[in-house]
């Protein structure tokens, strides 16, 4: 059974998804994490659909907090590094602009990944099957063992 030259193509050209998405380095590269920070968020900013205005607006409804375009312009500014994003206000950009490379530019720094929660299952499962594999192994180890000394 042969594949048409169209069914070759779309298996070879196909890729997975990224599970995760971040800033290109060169983006955000800085020598504080607040420059990095800083650089992230004006990245989001230029990035967005959507205008500085309207995220300020759509920030200070989720945060109950009043942020305004100029704050996000110091936000942004590598050379305002003393008035840096709150906690709050993050978690309120991220809700204004959707942009999960910011929460992967924090986890990465420990080691961690920002992934959607459908996946959680595979990898769980993942984790699952590779416990079962050490657990074999480990069996057939002790099996060989028995039978080495007579006991099977």
């Amino acid at each position: 059974m042969s594949r048409s030259g169209a069914q070759l193509d779309l298996l070879r050209d196909w890729s997975p998804p990224a599970a995760t998405v971040r800033f290109d380095e060169d983006k955000v590269r800085a020598g504080t994490a607040t420059g990095r920070v800083c650089r992230a968020v004006a990245t989001t900013l230029r990035d967005s659909k959507v205008g500085r205005p309207e995220i300020a607006r759509l920030m200070s409804e989720f945060s109950g907090q009043d942020v305004s375009k100029n704050m996000l312009d110091a936000y942004a500014s590598q050379a305002r590094e003393d008035h840096t994003i709150s906690l709050v206000r993050f978690m309120a950009l991220l809700h204004a602009t959707r942009d999960r490379r910011l929460l992967e530019l924090v986890a990465e720094q420990f080691g961690w990944s920002v992934i959607e929660r459908r996946h959680l299952p595979m990898i769980e499962l993942a984790a699952v099957q590779e416990r079962q594999g050490e657990l074999s192994r480990l069996a057939d180890s002790l099996r060989r063992q028995a039978k080495g000394r007579g006991a099977l």
